[in-house]
This record gives structure tokens, sequence and C-alpha cells, in this order.
């Protein structure tokens, strides 16, 4: 138990940051869609876009490689000074790099938010690379804190440009900048990160097994910017901006939902990757698989039964046909669940190869899928080219695992019961009817009762213990 006990505390620990910041940005919908137009909200939409597919491309992904080998060497003082002395001065020259190209090009490109692409873009590396070192190093209390940090005072600094400066689109840019580099700032001096670094510690060979970990993980890190965002440079480029504003409102819940699944995965992967020498590693791993995708599959159809209610109240009207994205966005972020609870033996394997070359197939079906659908059927393009592709990274990346490392056991029956509760609640949320709309609701809370009932168990008997011992 106690790999689980260890398991939980940590998601426990991230989750309190994480879905305090992820509340207050999702409540603060209204605001964000009610201020800004369509085409302003889609502007800043694609600039954050671009950001995420310039930082690993920059950075070659040695924030990964950071983060893989300070967990072996926790323990060693002098290891950890060596990487991430290593890493901090290669991000360094890798920072300045990026701002001599920048300087060369710019007065090539004739946009009024270029700036800010060089910015945030270093902002965002340098937030980044120091979470990453704070996860290596062990101390997700800090990690959690850091993303936190980053969150509200991003929302704060948002608040404060468009209510009260009015900055508009520029506003939100700023506020972003401003927030990373307040993470970064808590970071750097908390976990005391200049007592690691020395150029004394730089070590060619150390750099060497960083590259060769995190290199092979650049294809894959494009892959997920070709789900997560190349759908919304084509929606900007074939229906325009502001239909990239209606599908970036859309993927805020569907956002929410992954990246309640992401604070888990963190946990997740330290933990896979700890304990993927042990004997019993198999039946560990089906264990905890088929217990969080139960969870993560009731959460999708909860939150789908919800978004006829809660659609209306947190998106302003001129965003309304994003309503009907949110289902096929929420289903394909259940199969990107599947794909994380699976893709951490690679990583615990140090098989980054694999992740490649499976995510590069699907962002190449991903983006063939959205091309040739987008001129019949518009925006419905966006969301069922990511389902697709999703769908066939989960079936591929499970069956590859179970062929080569450890035997992947699905609960089938579960599987039939989630087949035919998704299609009643899908027929339902497209006629939108109430009295549909909450029979739905109160399906929803009976399938989720039904396969979770071990772990709900579970929880009580832990629930009990702990009240013995506190009366005790």
């Amino acid at each position: 138990m106690g790999r689980e006990k260890t398991l939980l505390k940590n998601t426990l620990i991230i989750t309190i940051g994480k879905v305090c910041t992820q509340l207050i940005t999702f409540f603060l919908l209204p605001l964000y869609t009610g201020i800004l137009s369509t085409e302003e909200y889609g502007t800043v939409d694609l600039l954050n876009t671009l950001v995420s597919l310039l930082v690993p491309l920059i950075t070659l992904q040695i924030e990964q490689g950071i983060y893989r080998e300070l967990i072996e060497v926790r323990n060693d003082d002098e290891k950890k000074k060596i990487v991430i002395s290593s890493g901090f001065f290669t991000i360094v020259i890798q920072c300045i790099m990026y701002l001599i190209f920048f300087l060369i090009i710019s007065p090539l490109v004739n946009n009024n938010y270029k700036l800010f692409l060089a910015t945030n873009v270093i902002t965002f590396i340098f937030s980044s690379v120091f979470l990453q070192m704070s996860r290596g190093l062990g101390d997700n209390k800090k990690y959690t804190i850091g993303s936190f940090i980053s969150a509200v005072f991003t929302i704060v600094f948002n608040v404060v440009f468009l209510v009260c400066i009015k900055l508009g689109a520029r506003g939100m840019l700023l506020g972003t900048m401003l927030g990373q580099i307040c993470c970064a700032t808590y970071l750097f001096v908390f976990l005391k990160l200049y007592g690691y670094i020395s150029i004394k510690k730089y070590k060619k060979d150390i750099l060497i097994k960083l590259f060769k970990y995190s290199i092979p993980l650049i294809p894959n890190a494009i892959s997920w910017w070709v789900f997560n965002a190349s759908d919304r440079v084509i929606v900007s480029a074939f229906l325009g901006v502001s239909d990239n504003g209606i599908l970036a409102a859309a993927l805020k819940f569907s956002t929410v939902y992954i990246t309640l699944y992401n604070i888990f995965n963190i946990s997740w992967t330290e933990s896979v990757a700890l304990h993927i020498k042990d004997d019993d590693i198999e039946e560990y791993f089906n264990s905890m698989f088929n217990i969080v995708l139960k969870i993560f599959i009731a959460m999708a159809v909860g939150l789908i039964t919800c978004m006829p209610f809660i659609y209306p109240i947190m998106i302003n009207e001129k965003f309304s046909f994003g309503y009907n994205l949110v289902p096929i966005l929420i289903i394909s972020s259940l199969f990107n669940v599947v794909v994380g609870l699976v893709s951490v033996i690679y990583v615990a394997n140090r098989n980054t190869k694999a992740i490649a070359n499976t995510s590069v197939v699907s962002a190449i079906c991903n983006i063939i899928t959205h091309l040739c659908l987008i001129k019949y059927i518009g925006l419905y393009a966006a969301a069922m080219s990511t389902l697709i592709s999703f769908l066939i990274m989960s079936i591929y990346r499970t069956s590859d695992i179970s062929k080569k490392y450890i035997k992947i056991k699905l609960d089938k029956k579960m599987l039939i019961k989630t087949t035919a509760v998704v299609i009643t609640i899908l027929i339902s949320y497209y006629v939108n009817v109430l009295y549909l709309n909450i029979l739905s609701i109160l399906l929803a809370i009976l399938f989720a009762f039904d396969i979770n009932r071990d772990s709900i168990g579970i929880l009580i008997d832990f629930a009990k213990n702990k009240l013995l011992k506190i009366k005790r």
C-alpha cells in the first residue's frame, strides 16, 4: 500500500493548487468572453498557441530530460548540482539564440502582437524548466505553489488590464507574461536553485545524456501541439479568427477536464518510473489504470450532462455555437486520458522514441482529417479530427505496450455500459429538452456510482480508519 499512499498524497498536494486555479479561471470565462470580441479572444488564443509550439522547439525538451534525470539522483547533492547547472546554462544559451533570431526576422513580420511572441516564449521557458526541476527534486508542494502563483497572478493581472485599464487582447497577453515571471521567480528563490547552479558544474557528458532522452520527445511535443493547437491555426486560416474564438471558448470545458487528469499524471508518472522494476508492477499498474479510468469516464459523462445548464451561464451568447462542439471535445479528452495512463510505461522505460513515433502518426491523421472535413462541416471538423486522432493513438499505444511491456487488462463489461450510457446522453444533449437533460444528469450519477462502487468502498473504509485513529 506504500506506493498507493504516496501516489494519493502527491496527487492531493498537486490537486489543491491546480484545481483552485482552474476553478478561478473557469469562473472568469463570462468576464473574458463578455469583454473581448470573438476576434480578440481568438487572437489571444492563437498567439498562446504559437508560444506552445515554440517553447519545446527552442528548449529541445531538455526540461523533460532534467526532470527524468533528477528522479535518479535525488539523494546525491553533487549530481543534482551537475544536472541542474548543465540544464540551466543550456537553456540560457538557447534563449539567447532565440532572441537573436527573433530580432533578425522581426522587421519582416507585420503584426501588432509580435513583441509578446518574444517575451512570452522566454518567460514560459523558464517557468516550465523550474517547474520540472521542482518535480525532479521531489518537491511537489513547491511545484503546486509555483503553478498556483502562475495562474493566480495571471488572472489578477488579466482582470486589472481588462477591466480597469481596458487594454483588451494586449492586456491578457501581458498578464500571462507577468504570471509566468512570478512563477519562475518564486521557484528560483524558494527551491534555492541558485545554490545548485555553478558554471563549474556544467558537464558535457550529462548534457548529452539529457538530450539523448529529450530530443526524441520533440516530435511528440510537436504532435501534441498539433492535437491541441493546430486546429486553431487551421480554423483561423479557413474560417477566420472569429470562429477560432468560438472554438477556444468551447475548448475551455475539455481543458478543465484534461487538466484534472494532468494533475494526477504528474504523480502517476513519478510513481511508475520509481517502481517499474518491482516484481508486481503489472498488477499494480492494471489496478490503478482501471480505477482511474473509471473515475474519469464518470467525470466525462457527468460533465457532458451538465453542459446544457452550465454553457449558457458561463459563455456569452456570441460564442453559443461552441455548445455543439463540447461533447465531442470531452470524449476526445477521455481518449487522451487513456493515452496518458498507458504512456507512463514508455517514460518509465526511457522509450521516448516510441512516444514520438505514435504521436507523429496520430498528429498527421489529425491534420489530414481536419483539412478534408473543414470545407464540409466547418468547426465540427476541428472536434472530429481530434476525436479520431486520440482514439487511434489510445488503441495503438495500449496494444503496443501490452505486447512489449505490460499486459493491459480492460474491464470489458464497464466499456459496454459506458458505450450505452454515452450514446443515450448524447441523444439527450443534442435534442436539448429540459426534462431529458435532468434525466441525463440522474443517469450520469447512477452510472458513476455503479462503475466506481469498489473505489467508493475503499475510500469509505479509508475514511473510517482515519476517524478511528483520530478518536483514539
